[in-house]
């Protein structure tokens, strides 16, 4: 599909952002119930806590199981070991893994301590090094029957996952740069601009797509901009969230101020 053949996004605007948080968590148990041992694409940062404090409720009074279910994170910082608190192994640890069973073994990142040696840190190593363990994540999520359904944010500069600005339709899972914007958003997490990790492993707009179902979600005012730009402009890999208009199941999710500059 090229960018004279875009579909419509399928596009839901609630009152209530919690509502919109109980839609997509409600869409994902009813797949889980359906199929134990589906697969789930994750996002982290603040856009999909909501649905990840719903799901565990879910787990806790109703015994939604996750025991058979399999997760692939879109992405982590690279310059961070696993063990750091601000790396994104922990933060889905604190706000989603600690309060359902999914098993461990089930809970799949993005290897961004490929080969590391105590004594070489990952900061400036080469990217080639970590080739291997991107082809590896692609491969497990092949192995594992594909995505099932994939949660996405959209970022202030259109991109999905890191899939920064230039981020091509046919981009797999690999090391990126990342912009100016998305360093200064995570800036509240770091303390300091300068402390925000440079790179990261993200998968691809390709492997992105390749999922079953696809569900985006942004909030409040400050998305407003980006949310009117995915919806109208061609597709181009100058706004990466633009290639889910070419998703045959894709729906995105957003609350009044998300929606305000929509063109009607």
């Amino acid at each position: 599909m090229n960018a004279l053949e875009s579909r419509p996004l399928r596009t839901l605007v609630f009152d209530d952002r919690g509502d919109a948080d109980r839609s997509v968590a409600r869409e994902i148990a009813e797949l889980v119930r359906a199929k134990p041992t589906a697969v789930l694409g994750l996002a982290t940062g603040n856009t999909p806590v909501g649905v990840y404090a719903e799901l565990a409720r879910m787990h806790r009074d109703e015994a939604l199981d996750f025991s058979g279910v399999v997760t692939f994170n879109l992405d982590e910082y690279l310059d961070l070991s696993p063990g750091d608190p601000r790396a994104f192994r922990r933060w889905m640890q604190a706000r989603f893994f600690d309060h359902v069973n999914v098993r461990c073994e089930n809970a799949r990142f993005p290897e961004c301590d490929a080969a590391r040696a105590p004594s070489d840190p990952i900061a400036g190593r080469p990217i080639e090094r970590f080739a291997d363990a991107c082809e590896r994540y692609e491969r497990a999520i092949r192995s594992a029957g594909g995505i099932d359904v994939l949660i996405l944010g959209i970022g202030r500069n259109g991109h999905i996952g890191f899939n920064e600005p230039g981020s091509t339709r046919g981009s797999r899972t690999r090391i990126v740069e990342l912009e100016a914007t998305t360093r200064a958003d995570a800036a509240h997490v770091f303390g300091d601009l300068e402390n925000v990790p440079r790179r990261a492993i993200t998968m691809g707009i390709a492997t992105i797509l390749e999922s079953r179902a696809i569900r985006a979600m942004a909030f409040g005012r400050i998305k407003a901009p980006i949310v009117s730009r995915t919806l109208a402009e061609p597709i181009s890999p100058a706004l990466p969230a633009t290639f889910l208009r070419e998703h045959a199941d894709a729906t995105l999710y957003l609350d009044r101020d998300a929606a305000a500059e929509i063109a009607r």
